[in-house]
């Protein structure tokens, strides 16, 4: 038996939806916390996988930790280094932040290479580039990483990523705010994520400057403590209901959004023909009197395009009226939801790591399996527009990122529950 997500297709979505704080910020402000010498108190944490695997890996290392509602309490003040090779690591992506958390806290550790959702070659390249340039020693054995600095810590350095990257900046962060000296950073990401985390750094005594630029200052301090701080909403969650309120609304507002950090998404659908309510901190989404218009999507680092909205967003262009086009620049193979789409009636093709979607064709319910976190939100679009039933196999995928995702959608009129299922021939 294995867990499987139904969804009877063809409601019209109405009501309003609240998004909750930032996956992509939590994962690196939970292994950013144990860097306090006192409890570090996070409000507004999302109730998804990634995040109990995280406190269970605290956990392994004496760090005590308490999560009710949304409020995640970390007291590190008795945490002991323990090699973290392989289990829970293999889980998710982010556990490489406690690369750069362990090295300035203990000036060692041992973490195994990451896991998560495969999306092509992922290298750590410019994490390990930013490690070293602070003069730490870091040598893969055994699919592990062994990183160590020298007996008086690390040293200050200029460091610039050959590629703009969100983890190298925030894991070079993490490991530059004891270093002796001001590091600066250059070429770095500019990802709302990344001011989340600098934001917690600082309350707790750090001094990083420029996040949100490319360019990043960091003075190094010799203690840092605790505190409390609210992580952002979550820009990804927030586009995928705007998506789903676009690909099947009735009525819906979505609330509890930073708008400017939706930029991207919005103007693809105010090019396409979606009508949009835009206030101070939500967007209203109405049903749209004429069809809507196929776009073509470029992914490209923040401000751009998200690359996590991409696969959420095809099923609403193969809704749209003629042809559209997707291009993602940041993670050409993240292409695996295409041939579940094209399973349920969708005519789309990928050339060149191009993605060709022809518009305008009926979604058919269909037995289809999430690959990956993004690819798992896209199914459900999918199967929210979908004629008949819809049964998603995969759903570990998707509980990774989206936060209490069946009662959102119950709650706005959709068919959505969880089912156990008896495994057939052939599924992995």
């Amino acid at each position: 038996m294995t867990q499987k997500l139904i969804i009877n297709g063809g409601n019209d979505l109405s009501g309003e939806v609240t998004i909750s704080g930032a996956k992509n910020s939590t994962v690196a402000l939970i292994p950013a916390s144990i860097l306090a010498d006192s409890p570090v108190t996070l409000e507004g944490v999302p109730d998804i996988s990634d995040v109990h695997s995280l406190i269970e890996i605290l956990n392994d290392m004496n760090v005590k930790t308490s999560f009710e509602g949304t409020t995640l309490m970390i007291d590190p003040t008795e945490m002991v280094s323990v090699p973290m090779p392989s289990g829970k690591i293999k889980s998710l992506r982010a556990s490489y932040y406690f690369m750069g958390a362990l090295l300035t806290k203990f000036g060692q550790g041992v973490v195994g290479l990451p896991g998560g959702c495969f999306l092509g070659p992922r290298p750590i390249d410019q994490h390990l580039k930013g490690f070293r340039a602070l003069g730490a020693t870091v040598d893969n054995e055994m699919g592990a990483m062994y990183l160590k600095t020298e007996e008086d810590g690390m040293k200050a350095a200029r460091i610039y990523f050959d590629v703009v990257s969100v983890g190298a900046t925030i894991n070079v962060m993490l490991a530059a705010v004891k270093a002796k000296g001001r590091t600066i950073i250059e070429n770095a990401a500019r990802e709302p994520e990344i001011i989340d985390v600098a934001t917690l750094l600082n309350n707790m005594g750090a001094k990083v400057r420029g996040a949100g630029t490319d360019v990043i200052r960091i003075d190094g301090v010799e203690e840092m403590h605790g505190c409390h701080h609210t992580v952002i909403p979550d820009r990804i969650e927030a586009g995928t209901y705007l998506i789903m309120a676009a690909a099947k609304g009735k009525d819906v507002t979505i609330n509890n959004v930073i708008v400017e950090h939706l930029e991207g998404v919005i103007a693809k659908m105010e090019e396409m023909g979606v009508p949009l309510e835009i206030g101070e901190d939500y967007v209203r989404i109405t049903k749209p009197t004429r069809p809507l218009k196929g776009v073509s999507i470029k992914t490209l680092p923040y401000p751009g395009f998200a690359t996590d909205l991409q696969q959420p967003f095809t099923p609403l262009l193969m809704s749209a009226q003629g042809e559209s086009m997707i291009v993602d620049t940041i993670y050409p193979k993240r292409i695996n939801h295409i041939p579940e789409l094209n399973r349920m009636g969708a005519k789309a093709r990928v050339e060149s790591d191009v993605i060709l979607i022809e518009g305008g064709h009926h979604l058919e319910g269909a037995e289809v399996k999430a690959s990956d976190l993004r690819a798992g939100a896209c199914l459900v679009v999918a199967g929210l527009i979908a004629e008949g039933q819809t049964i998603i196999g995969g759903v570990d995928n998707i509980l990774r990122g989206y936060d209490n995702i069946i009662d959102k959608l119950t709650s706005l009129g959709a068919d959505i529950y969880m089912e156990d299922r008896e495994e057939e021939q052939g599924d992995n």
